[in-house]
């Protein structure tokens, strides 16, 4: 059943904004949506955790081990909170998450850094170009999902050691900026193959993107611009590594 009255938001002028979730979490549809893109973030910090985790191993320094163990506990963090905000809507995350254990396992076994340099590279510019899309997608959705999924896709301080450690590793040996240019075009490239693979798969997800009577979303034209975004986005990753893109 839809909410009888939609949750209002404030503008920066003050004047009262319907919330762009409106219908809310009653609303079966959107909960399903809603749901999906939840199990799949909360799988997505899982697998981000264990994918450090094992990175750390290739460290060459304690001190790059420490860091990257790190940032691996950062994203169980992230996974714990989205798991504990499932249940408290009577969700089991673990069954929300299954239907995404093959897309994610896919692009980690396509992708699987064959040194400390690709590890770095794909913690960075595959983990922001899917913080760019699911910010893309919490601007559709109710304030309390919105927080939680910009809570969880918050910097934790982690990317700049990654820029420096990089950047150190191409100035060092400078014919490795070739090769980790065209590993960060590969990383964006099975990606974006990934993510609209599980948007086209999952008619929640489509469902939630395109919106509904009550609540806003995007045409196939407004997709399209936020691919191309997500694009733009990691060039500016990929200069800040010192790479092209």
């Amino acid at each position: 059943m839809l909410a009888t009255l939609p949750v209002m938001a404030h503008s920066t002028d003050g004047v009262p904004q319907p919330d762009p979730a409106a219908a809310g979490f009653e609303d079966p549809e959107y909960r399903t949506g809603v749901v999906d893109l939840l199990g799949a973030l909360a799988y997505g910090e899982l697998t981000a955790f264990e994918r450090l985790a094992e990175d750390a191993k290739m460290a060459p320094t304690l001190l790059d081990k420490a860091a990257l163990a790190a940032m691996a506990s950062a994203e169980l963090a992230h996974f714990s909170a989205l798991r504990d905000y499932l249940a408290g809507r009577g969700v089991d995350a673990y069954e929300a998450m299954e239907p995404f254990r093959g897309t994610f396992d896919r692009f980690h076994e396509h992708t699987t850094p064959a040194d400390w340099p690709e590890g770095l590279v794909k913690a960075y510019v595959g983990d922001g170009l899917a913080a760019d899309f699911y910010r893309e997608v919490a601007a559709y959705l109710d304030g309390a999902t919105r927080e939680l999924i910009l809570a969880t896709l918050a910097d934790t301080g982690h990317s700049q050691f990654v820029v420096d450690r990089v950047r150190e590793s191409i100035t060092t040996t400078p014919a490795v900026a070739g090769r980790l240019a065209l590993w960060g075009r590969r990383l964006v490239g099975e990606a974006l193959t990934q993510a609209q693979s599980v948007v086209a798969e999952r008619d929640a997800l489509s469902t939630l993107l395109a919106g509904g009577v009550d609540r806003p979303g995007m045409d196939l034209a407004a997709i399209g611009r936020m691919f191309a975004r997500l694009t733009e986005n990691h060039a500016v990753r990929m200069a800040r590594l010192g790479l092209s893109s």
